[in-house]
């Protein structure tokens, strides 16, 4: 069954998108079965995956408000192991269609419990506010996972997410838990990056992945192109850092799994 991993920060700017699209192709590289879910009105994660939003019939707008089915908007993308729910702007009515809608937190767990035994990850880009969609991808994951520019307000909106986070889990998502925090746009020539690190490290008590992503010419480019940067330049330092990020995810969630099944065996033997 799928381990389900929403990208979230409502501070714009920080490589949550990049990190969608790069941590769902390596993962996809590693001959993992991927869906990743564009729950952001920009879309980019669609375009950054070579999806032409704007000419689609069904996005995952259309599944949430009924019109069609998980199926119906669900695409192959050019990258091997790695299917897509698409966005573009029409999901920005989301928000105004829902008000009112019983049970409208729970509209995509619905369709991904349905499915989720079809992946091994199902990874969501959230958008950069905390909404109703926000909210739907976090009632959906198992884990949330926070990319944190290295820069000087790092920590600005942080303690917010968190708060949000931990009142969908007492209200919405018992089962809700903080995947980490990563490292994005590392710049190791200046001071201030290493500055936000051990800032963040002391302060934050979380999970943080001993990845750190830096900034790169080529990680910036490749959306463009409709690529992921393990296939725009799988040798850049950016393609690289995402790689050893995926095999991190992948390693956590083996932990995990090992950790559940001595527990259950120890329940076992009590009985």
């Amino acid at each position: 069954m799928a381990r389900i991993i929403a990208i979230a920060n409502q501070k714009g700017g920080v490589g949550k998108t990049t990190t969608a699209i790069n941590l769902s192709a390596c993962l996809a590289e590693k001959n993992r079965k991927v869906l990743a879910i564009d729950i952001d009105p920009q879309g980019n994660t669609s375009s950054g995956l070579g999806i032409e939003k704007n000419k689609l019939e069904n996005t995952i707008y259309q599944m949430i408000v009924g019109n069609c089915t998980l199926e119906d908007c669900k695409i192959q993308t050019p990258i091997n192991n790695l299917e897509i729910l698409p966005a573009n702007v029409n999901l920005a009515g989301a928000e105004i269609e829902l008000i009112g809608v019983e049970g409208r937190e729970f509209i995509l767990k619905k369709h991904i419990d349905r499915i989720r035994d079809q992946y091994d990850f199902i990874i969501i880009d959230c958008p950069p506010s905390l909404n109703t969609l926000t909210v739907n991808a976090m009632t959906t994951a198992d884990t949330v996972l926070v990319p944190i520019q290295c820069e000087f307000y790092a920590l600005e909106g942080l303690t917010q997410l968190i708060h949000t986070i931990n009142l969908v889990k007492q209200r919405l998502n018992p089962s809700l838990e903080m995947e980490g925090v990563v490292f994005t746009m590392f710049d190791a020539r200046t001071n201030l990056s290493l500055q936000v690190v051990e800032n963040v490290k002391s302060n934050l008590k979380q999970n943080i992945y001993k990845t750190i992503i830096p900034r790169n010419v080529r990680l910036a480019e490749a959306p463009s192109h409709g690529l992921p940067i393990n296939l725009y330049d799988p040798k850049s330092a950016g393609a690289e850092g995402y790689r050893q990020l995926a095999n991190e995810v992948i390693e956590k969630e083996e932990a995990d799994e090992f950790a559940k099944s001595e527990v259950m065996e120890l329940k076992y033997r009590r009985k």
